[in-house]
């Protein structure tokens, strides 16, 4: 199957893109190769930019001491595993702790050093990084793997209490739904939200079906349709197709 996933609010727009991000960062950085550490590093500037937009760190608090406050409040009934909501309370409380240590701003630490400021901004700039632009970047790239790893993980550690406390946040989201097993005839279907709350859907697919979904919703309906691949233009599958639907909302 093949997982897609769709915000329905802009703060979980917002932790699914850093999700990703983070994701890629650790990925590229555990690489030995230059030129995964230079797409490493290209994503920690991404993960800058989109931190600077909102008060990310009082943001992901909010949701974590909302979530704690739900979770407390599940205390005592019969249904709930006494032992797992204080692991999970456990790791909220953690979570908050380290992210209230973050001094200052997001990537402050990242912003005050001259000589990353000055790559990101030639690489704003297609080709803006190579050698004769930046000489001593080209110079770091050819440094050791360790040597670079190293300095990846310096700038990047001060960060990660935002990844672990979204991934907190996004994993409760993710386990607060059930699928359920739908039919998109010609490939076209629609259901009304009838002011149904959710936060984030998400449709699995049959890797094999040649379709990927489009999907538009409000707080009235949600309409999903199923475009075909090809070289061409995508248009319209003109087949029946069977997908998994899940609603999430916390």
């Amino acid at each position: 199957m093949i997982c897609y996933e769709y915000p329905l609010s802009e703060r979980v727009r917002t932790l699914l893109r850093l999700e990703d991000m983070f994701d890629k960062v650790r990925y590229f950085a555990a690489q030995q190769d230059s030129q995964q550490h230079h797409a490493a590093l290209l994503t920690l500037f991404e993960i800058l930019e989109v931190a600077s937009r909102a008060d990310l760190k009082s943001d992901l608090l909010q949701e974590l001491e909302r979530q704690r406050q739900s979770l407390e409040a599940l205390r005592r009934n019969p249904a709930i595993s006494e032992d797992r909501l204080n692991e999970v309370l456990a790791e909220i409380s953690r979570c908050m702790s380290e992210i209230h240590r973050i001094p200052g701003k997001l990537g402050q630490h990242l912003r005050d050093n001259e000589w990353l400021m000055s790559i990101k901004q030639r690489t704003s700039i297609p080709g803006g990084a190579c050698e004769f632009d930046l000489p001593a970047y080209h110079y770091w790239l050819h440094q050791s793997a360790s040597r670079r790893q190293a300095e990846l993980a310096e700038w990047c550690n001060p960060m990660l209490p935002i990844y672990d406390g979204l991934s907190v946040v996004l994993k409760l989201l993710r386990e607060s739904g059930k699928p359920t097993h739908h039919i998109a005839y010609s490939g076209a279907y629609q259901q009304m939200l009838a002011g149904k709350s959710a936060q984030m859907l998400r449709i699995n697919l049959h890797r094999e079906l040649p379709c990927t979904p489009e999907i538009s919703a409000n707080k009235y309906a949600l309409n999903i349709r199923f475009m075909t691949l090809g070289s061409g233009r995508p248009r319209l599958c003109d087949s029946d197709v069977e997908f998994e639907l899940t609603f999430f909302n916390l």
